[in-house]
């Protein structure tokens, strides 16, 4: 599969068979997104791993799934098995959103190349889990990606109206809508007249 179709094939994922990642993995995950590109090659970006149960367990209850989802949230027969917190360490650069955005991604295409899916999750209780995971105080935690082998196959739609909002068709598949390729891609200068 090439990197095209593979970025293609990915969708968040929200619901994951009960089965573990493999260390060796989150490991080529973690490094994918450490050689990733960086800001003037400041580097700012760390990393927590966490993948054994007890520990996933105490990581739930501080992350918040699918805002367009009212009251849903992985079970506990469906939550991820794995965990990658992308921590930007102050010391070297006080934000760092560009590179964050890198290495979430590298992330998710490593994983996926091998079966395993992914959710990248902001809306987090920092506070709470600073304390979990004991993250020093030098550095923020940015991003979550949570990993586990899917238990869906969410698939993208073309968007109807407006609504960028993704749902759940009436046989329970989450169907994600994507603005058209003709709506965002402009030539040589922005082409949208309505929009001078």
């Amino acid at each position: 599969m090439t990197v095209y179709e593979l970025i293609q094939k990915r969708r968040t994922i929200r619901r994951f068979q009960q089965k573990s990642v493999p260390k060796d993995l989150l490991e080529r995950c973690v490094n994918a997104a450490r050689i990733g590109p960086s800001g003037a090659n400041l580097q700012p970006l760390e990393y927590i791993v966490v993948s054994e149960p007890e520990q996933c367990q105490q990581v739930f209850p501080h992350t918040a799934w699918a805002g367009y989802l009212p009251d849903w949230s992985p079970g506990p027969e469906e939550r991820p098995m794995a965990y990658i917190f992308i921590l930007v360490n102050r010391e070297v650069r006080a934000n760092a959103p560009m590179d964050v955005g890198i290495a979430a991604e590298n992330i998710t295409l490593v994983a996926l190349a091998e079966g395993v899916g992914s959710c990248i999750i902001g809306s987090l209780d920092h506070d709470a889990l600073r304390k979990v995971l004991a993250v020093p105080k030098d550095c923020d935690i940015s991003l979550m990606v949570a990993l586990g082998y899917p238990a869906e196959q969410p698939q993208m739609v073309g968007m109807t109206g407006d609504s960028i909002k993704y749902y759940r068709d009436e046989d329970g598949t989450l169907q994600v809508p994507k603005r058209a390729l003709a709506d965002v891609l402009h030539w040589e200068q922005y082409s949208d007249d309505s929009k001078v």
